[in-house]
């Protein structure tokens, strides 16, 4: 697999699973537009991808909060003539408590975040991919979107599932354009994703063999792609879960995921 002259556009790039996509990419060749809010990570990324793999590497500190920011950033990359052929729409984070528990302001930045920012960047990009008759976008969902929802981080579950279902349009309406599309379902990834959201002490307590490593789950999605996978789920455990919850009555399935949430979800 070689991305070898393509560039490739990675948002939520300054840690964990972006972080890692970021350095495949770059592994195999491609130059990598690198965007987060934190400019100082991105910038050292940047100069990584550069020393160890002689690619071309960008730093586009950015909120996706602001809805001008997909926008402002393919501006910044056409006038340097740079146009994504691979997109990681990878940008994210979670909302602790019940729903009632935060301002519609905190909602409305999260779906702005989770789900606009993300079918916005992929309807700038997408034209461009079509004509050049390539294109790869990945959108890292999660295992929780292919479950029933849970008490807590109400919108993340929620926000996962459009993007499967999304995926799944977009790579139905472009496969015959050269453009393939996947939705890559991690469940539990060693990262600061819970450290953000404040629920390292509860998933502590989890068993290891429900984590994963970073680099598998983007190996795994990056072969996912090119294979024309369009939901893949990594991980035995992960494609154990996503299977259960297919096989049982959605109202069994229901229950099972609330008896088992207070070990994953804060509700205060």
């Amino acid at each position: 697999m070689t991305y070898r002259g393509r560039w490739a556009l990675v948002t939520g790039a300054s840690a964990g699973i972006g972080a890692a996509f970021a350095r495949r990419l770059g592994a195999a060749g491609a130059n990598v537009a690198l965007v987060a809010r934190r400019r100082e990570r991105l910038e050292t990324l940047a100069g990584e991808l550069r020393r160890d793999h002689g690619v071309d590497a960008r730093a586009l500190p950015a909120d996706l909060a602001d809805p001008a920011a997909p926008d402002a950033i393919l501006d910044a990359l056409s006038r340097e003539r740079i146009a994504p052929d691979i997109l990681v729409n990878n940008a994210g984070y979670g909302l602790p408590g019940y729903y009632h528990a935060s301002p519609w302001r905190a909602h409305r930045e999260f779906l702005q975040v989770m789900v606009t920012s993300y079918a916005h960047f992929v309807r700038l990009v997408l034209p461009g991919m079509r004509e050049r008759g390539f294109g790869r976008i990945v959108q890292v969902a999660s295992l929780a979107g292919l479950v029933p929802g849970s008490a807590g981080h109400t919108l993340y579950g929620a926000s996962k599932a459009f993007l499967v279902s999304f995926s799944q349009s977009l790579a139905a309406e472009n496969e015959e354009a050269g453009v393939k599309v996947t939705a890559v379902c991690p469940g539990f990834t060693y990262s600061e994703f819970h450290d953000v959201n404040a629920t390292r002490p509860l998933v502590s307590k989890l068993p290891k063999y429900m984590f994963m490593e970073a680099g598998p789950v983007v190996d795994g999605a990056l072969a996912a792609v090119e294979r024309g996978h369009v939901v893949y789920v990594p991980g035995l455990w992960n494609k154990y879960v996503a299977w259960l919850m297919k096989a049982l009555p959605r109202t069994w399935a229901a229950k099972a995921v609330r008896r088992q949430s207070a070990k994953f979800r804060r509700s205060e």
